[in-house]
């Protein structure tokens, strides 16, 4: 094979230098895209065999614009960034890494619901403020018998389960997609989403970003919570209207949130849901460990370049 081009469209990476070796079989060129503009991607991916994209938009204006490409791999989960349709049509193969960073993403749920339980962070910051003070900090809660309402059942939820069963903690999920086997095996009870938030003293989402999911957390779904409950999120900022978050927790319809994703990343300045007492936020890091960018990056670039040498990949997107 002569020296395919490999574009890269954006990278979050201190060195791609694991994909660059995953992609060193087929003999490929790499080159980045100075920025993740339509146009400057199209200046190194019009001629390109494969593409690479972590954050970077692949529309498809883009799509239409590579006139060599065979396959699109996208640095992560979910694909909301590829339009995977147009790809589809145009005999694109999408690959992705559906299975990377399964620890670090159940971990980081479980360190927010525990972070936001034992008010965590808040009490941290009384102290630092010369406060040894545990009225200030009280009501907390038993975690013990709690239940843990889990919106999605695909795998990172099914690696929280465990781990909250670990602390005796009920669980629950909504997931139509999921079969029943997989409730059974896990004993987790099967349930309806507005029976979820009903019931649930927890509730972390896990649900992939698309129009019916897409602002899902909204005010009518926190009135149906428990005044009691807590929201956590580690999986898309824009299932969870944060607007509408922080009037709900104005008003006692929830107790508290640890959000590790937001609609808007980095927030604006006077977002609402910033600064709260009741509200812990992490910079998008559920994802990140050192372990799991590594698998990231060799399970993804591997996949291009099954793709590139005639292969199957191990992890392509089914056509929608």
């Amino acid at each position: 094979m002569a020296n395919p081009i490999v574009a890269v469209v954006d990278t979050v990476f201190p060195t791609l230098d694991p994909a660059k070796e995953a992609l060193s079989r087929v003999n490929a060129v790499v080159k980045l895209a100075e920025e993740p503009t339509p146009e400057k991607i199209l200046e190194v991916a019009a001629d390109a065999e494969g593409v690479l994209t972590t954050y970077g938009q692949v529309t498809a204006e883009v799509i239409e614009g590579l006139r060599n490409c065979k396959v699109i791999g996208r640095f992560g989960i979910g694909i909301d960034n590829i339009d995977i349709p147009a790809a589809h049509a145009k005999g694109i193969t999408v690959c992705y890494a559906p299975v990377y960073c399964l620890d670090e993403v159940s971990d980081h749920a479980m360190a927010l619901l525990l972070a936001v339980a034992r008010k965590i962070s808040f009490a941290d910051k009384l102290v630092a403020h010369g406060r040894w003070e545990m009225p200030a900090v009280v009501p907390i809660g038993r975690i013990r018998g709690k239940t843990l309402g889990l919106l999605g059942l695909g795998n990172i939820p099914q690696a929280v389960v465990g781990k909250a069963q670990a602390f005796g903690m009920n669980v629950i999920a909504a997931d139509p997609y999921c079969p029943d086997e997989v409730f059974q095996k896990l004993n987790v009870t099967r349930v309806e989403f507005d029976d979820l938030l009903a019931q649930s003293d927890y509730v972390s989402v896990h649900a992939p970003l698309t129009p019916e999911t897409e602002n899902m957390f909204n005010m009518d779904a926190f009135k149906k919570m428990k005044s009691s409950a807590f929201l956590i999120n580690t999986a898309r900022g824009p299932l969870v209207n944060t607007d509408d978050l922080a009037v709900a927790l104005d008003a006692g319809e929830l107790a508290g949130a640890g959000l590790d994703v937001l609609p808007t990343e980095p927030p604006v300045a006077d977002d609402p849901i910033v600064g709260r007492d009741d509200v812990v936020i992490t910079p998008h890091t559920g994802f990140y460990s050192e372990e799991a960018l590594l698998d990231l990056q060799t399970t993804v670039a591997s996949d291009v370049a099954s793709v590139l040498a005639g292969e199957a990949p191990k992890y392509p997107v089914a056509a929608k």
